[in-house]
């Protein structure tokens, strides 16, 4: 059973930087898709980021190109989210998600991510 826990969030000024990681366990994270979804109050949780099971692909919301990047580390069953030059509309709580090739998604607890204006 795959685990996943988050961290790195915290509250940032605008124009800020974060880098969230996720931890994997129980698992070989190389068999998995992984992703960064976020979920602000009051909304639903929307797709952020996500990457293949060697990151050969990688895809971003559009609201979040050009100053986010995934990537992950399989040898260490790691997965982060480099966030550049954030806004206060970028508020959320982050949480990892990983898809094994069977379609099981697996999810974390969440960080919470504040930017300050």
């Amino acid at each position: 059973q795959l685990q996943l826990v988050e961290s790195g969030g915290g509250l940032v000024q605008s124009g800020g930087s974060l880098r969230l990681s996720c931890a994997a366990s129980g698992s070989n994270l190389d068999r998995y898709a992984v992703a960064w979804f976020r979920q602000a109050p009051g909304k639903e949780r929307e797709g952020v980021s996500c990457a293949t099971t060697r990151s050969d692909v990688t895809n971003y919301a559009d609201s979040v190109k050009g100053r986010f990047t995934i990537s992950r580390d399989n040898a260490k069953n790691m997965v982060y989210l480099q966030m550049n030059s954030l806004k206060p509309e970028d508020t959320a709580v982050y949480y990892c998600n990983a898809r094994h090739i069977s379609n099981m998604d697996y999810w974390g607890q969440g960080t919470q991510v504040t930017v300050s204006s």
